[in-house]
């Protein structure tokens, strides 16, 4: 929602992905919350935190989703269905509305519905959520390099 989380992980796990398999460059990957409120800031401390215990640098500064993001993206990957809720309210496009996918759509091993949100919860959700992006981006990799 305010692109604290969730998203900047996801973005840091799928870029280390792609400096991984000698592909960075070749995709455009940014992370962005429905809201504002958190615009311009660095990912919250917490998820920073975690991610460096798995060797993850999260350096994106939160942005609101912008209506350019539809056309300029090919794939609005979402955490949670309120996010697609949110995010479908913004177009009535049929080819926009066709991007938007949830993140756990692309999980291998593990199995969930949602992302859910770490930031009221303890060091476990957030541990959960960094588990469970990696799966996750990992699927997505291999879905978008297939489909190069």
């Amino acid at each position: 929602m305010g692109n604290i989380c969730r998203s900047p992980m996801a973005e840091a796990v799928f870029l280390s992905i792609h400096a991984r398999e000698g592909t960075s460059g070749m995709y455009e990957i940014d992370s962005a919350g429905l809201l504002d409120y958190h615009e311009g800031e660095l990912a919250d401390a917490r998820m920073r935190a975690h991610a460096s215990s798995h060797g993850y640098t999260l350096a994106h500064r939160s942005r609101p989703v912008s209506k350019d993001d539809f056309k300029h993206f090919d794939l609005i990957i979402c955490m949670d269905e309120q996010n697609v809720r949110g995010l479908r309210q913004l177009t009535s496009n049929p080819a926009h509305l066709a991007k938007i996918h949830l993140m756990t759509d692309y999980c291998i091993k593990m199995s969930a519905t949602e992302v859910p949100d770490p930031y009221y919860g303890g060091d476990n959700g957030f541990e959960y959520v960094i588990d469970l992006l990696e799966d996750a981006c990992e699927g997505l990799y291999e879905e978008v390099r297939s489909k190069r």
